[in-house]
């Protein structure tokens, strides 16, 4: 009994560290996204994208290099499924490209609370690519969420705008990208597929600025340090994220990311003057209420065994 109850404490502080630290990264990948919006007057969205994708390659490497997984099977550098690696890699060179324009044309909460739809378009390609079942209550669930999406694009209102594309087409793309990490073989350390990832987007993006847009000359001292730093933040963000998921299983954690909403409306307007609040609301709500209807079904079914052996 003790020992029972030794491990349940356990388990639950693990979840609480987990937890934390998942917030942590929400904050990191918002201060990337404010810096973003900063840098975004000076240079092309393109351009801003090679530039986190380089400096945040650093994090993966120390991520790898920290990986006891990766240790034990004696540091191997290749991947079977290499072209599907890559593609992983190349998926969020465009996604980027779309969320940093958006975040230069967009309130910054809305942009990124339209980002949200990601969990909603993963229920919707798992059933093509991974031939996964969707139940009656998480395709419920996937509309309850759209039809916040819609809400907060706003066709229709007066200051509706296609810019509120770019944002969800960015969503679909990252959702994208997270399904194909599923389909590659479970012996392969997350932090090598990461380390793969990041060094292809970091090539891709780069490609891609110079086809788009070119580099312009970084303007300061201050922006060069901003740049940086959005590259750190970006890549510890990536980093934070490996490490609790890796701590808990990933339905502990889903309900969480929606702090990111109310986080992304404070600095937001905290940094910018931004208070959308016609365009947010409610659909922030349905698109929370969508999500967390299908974390609350994934945890259901995923004890059901235990119920049934209990």
């Amino acid at each position: 009994m003790a020992q029972a109850t030794g491990q349940a404490n356990t388990q639950t502080r693990a979840v609480l560290w987990a937890a934390l630290i998942f917030l942590f990264a929400l904050l990191l990948f918002d201060l990337m996204g404010l810096i973003i919006k900063h840098l975004s007057s000076r240079y092309a969205a393109a351009e801003l994208s090679a530039y986190r994708n380089l400096f945040g390659t650093l994090p993966s490497v120390l991520a790898l290099a920290m990986s006891r997984a990766w240790t034990a099977q004696g540091r191997p550098r290749k991947i079977r499924q290499w072209r599907l690696a890559i593609l992983r890699g190349l998926i969020p060179v465009l996604a980027q490209l779309l969320f940093y324009l958006s975040l230069g044309r967009m309130a910054f909460a809305t942009a990124t609370t339209i980002g949200y739809a990601m969990a909603l378009f993963m229920v919707g390609f798992a059933v093509p690519l991974l031939g996964e079942r969707v139940g009656t209550v998480r395709w419920i669930a996937v509309l309850i969420g759209f039809a916040g999406v819609v809400l907060v694009i706003g066709p229709g209102r007066d200051t509706f705008s296609y810019d509120a594309l770019l944002p969800l087409g960015a969503a679909a793309l990252y959702a994208l990208a997270g399904l194909t990490a599923r389909m590659i073989d479970n012996d392969v350390p997350s932090a090598l597929l990461n380390l793969y990832a990041s060094v292809v987007a970091a090539i891709g993006s780069g490609l891609l600025a110079l086809i788009l847009t070119g580099f312009s000359p970084i303007q300061s001292a201050a922006d060069f340090g901003w740049i940086v730093a959005m590259g750190g933040f970006g890549g510890s963000a990536v980093l934070c994220l490996v490490i609790a998921f890796r701590m808990t299983e990933q339905s502990n954690l889903a309900p969480f990311s929606y702090f990111g909403i109310p986080l992304a409306f404070a600095l937001g307007w905290l940094f910018f003057g931004e208070a959308p609040w016609r365009d947010l609301f409610p659909g922030a709500l349905l698109i929370v209420a969508g999500g967390l209807l299908i974390v609350w079904r994934e945890r259901r079914i995923s004890r059901a065994p235990e119920t049934a052996m209990g």
